[in-house]
């Protein structure tokens, strides 16, 4: 039987590991310093969480979610995107009776049936901040700050930031009466999926990703012009704390995102070849639509394995943390045992160390040293347990140091030097 992954799923396997514990350390660390604190949801919820909260007409909820019947008849839903199922998890552990705002993150697996693409899977990982209690657009400002600080500590250079605002639902409403009447002409040339959208969300139409409806929208009226003075006025705010902070940016009016949740500020970060590598934006009627106090909200989502594809292509290298320091050799039974001892006592002091489990000669252990790239070697044969002295050889140079197998201190110094 030939079983492999399903298709749109990847395996991460050792030699790539250290990567995303690299990225991974670097969010946590990020969200320490910004005030974050880590949240973790389950991979699946409730399919109306994600109706009520991503939108029926947005391409998530009509096209791409991973739904099924569970054996209670329950419509279950695998996790598309992270923010509502962090709205609900803060709705639910009544978080909102604490001192705000909220700031809290998360690195999810999400999953989404979609077209195979570059940097893209049907089982993404996902990393995301979402702030709640503040409608404040210094929020807005701090929570794209951090995106901004993840490729500038990684090195990624070239990257654009793109902000927009969506304003809030009576901007929307004349908005969307506005394209209606934009598009009315055109009603017949739309694809199938934007023609259902025409009545219940027109605003969805600028985000369909089919080249004739593209076509269809290039001249459509633009949503700032039809924002209230409230959101104008928090707009301009936001640009003027991007401003202080020293972060680039520019304003498109083209980003209106895929999901119905946003109002006001929304953002995408694009690569140098203007591949959209993360976005998000405010959703200041998310918790109460979920059965929330009336809060505000703001947030991103970052996918983890195109991140990961910036960093290859831009030629920049994730530094490995060291990790075997030490391996321990054995020429006959006694010496193995004795190795077995050493190294289970020094995996107690925090070094990390292996030992002979194949019965390789010592040749052979050599080689097995130098492939798992152990910084330091030491065989045991009888003469050295019954003197209890050894030699430690550094692989890089080849220099010795003869210590005693009943210090372990001494070992431990040697390795760490």
């Amino acid at each position: 039987m030939d079983i492999k992954a399903p298709k749109g799923t990847k395996d991460m396997l050792p030699g790539n590991a250290y990567k995303w514990q690299y990225v991974e350390n670097l969010f946590r660390k990020l969200c320490s310093v910004y005030g974050c604190k880590e949240i973790r949801t389950p991979m699946f919820e409730h399919t109306e969480l994600f109706k009520r909260g991503v939108g029926e007409t947005t391409d998530v909820v009509q096209k791409e979610m991973y739904t099924f019947e569970d054996k209670g008849g329950r419509s279950i839903t695998l996790k598309p995107e992270g923010t509502a199922s962090a709205v609900r998890a803060f709705v639910e552990g009544s978080l909102y009776n604490e001192v705000q705002p909220t700031k809290l993150y998360y690195i999810t697996p999400c999953f989404r049936y979609e077209k195979m693409q570059k940097g893209r899977f049907r089982q993404h990982h996902q990393f995301g901040v979402e702030v709640f209690g503040s409608k404040e657009a210094s929020i807005d400002a701090e929570v794209v700050s951090l995106v901004m600080r993840v490729y500038k500590e990684l090195g990624i250079e070239g990257v654009k930031l793109k902000i927009n605002s969506m304003g809030c639902p009576g901007c929307r409403k004349k908005y969307n009466e506005a394209l209606k009447v934009f598009l009315g002409n055109q009603y017949e040339e739309l694809c199938g999926t934007c023609k259902g959208r025409f009545e219940k969300n027109p605003l969805r139409i600028l985000d369909c990703k089919v080249n004739s409806c593209k076509e269809l929208v290039q001249d459509a009226p633009i949503i700032t012009d039809y924002i209230c003075e409230e959101c104008s006025t928090h707009f301009e705010s936001l640009k003027k704390y991007l401003s202080v902070m020293n972060i680039d940016f520019g304003v498109d009016s083209r980003i209106v995102r895929g999901l119905d949740y946003y109002t006001k500020t929304v953002f995408e970060v694009l690569d140098k070849n203007g591949i959209a590598l993360c976005g998000g934006g405010r959703y200041d009627n998310l918790i109460k639509q979920l059965g929330g106090p009336d809060l505000p909200s703001m947030g991103f989502g970052m996918g983890i394995e195109r991140l990961l594809l910036c960093l290859e292509e831009n030629n920049i290298e994730v530094p490995k943390e060291k990790y075997m320091e030490l391996y321990v050799g054995s020429m006959d039974e006694e010496a193995k045992y004795e190795a077995i001892k050493i190294v289970n006592a020094l995996r107690k002091m925090g070094v990390n160390c292996d030992c002979n489990h194949l019965d390789r000669s010592v040749k052979a252990q050599m080689k097995y040293a130098n492939k798992i790239e152990a910084y330091f070697t030491m065989i045991l044969g009888d003469n050295e347990v019954k003197s209890r002295t050894s030699k430690i050889k550094r692989m890089s140079d080849g220099e010795q140091f003869e210590i005693s197998l009943d210090n372990l201190e001494e070992i431990v110094n040697v390795v760490r030097a």
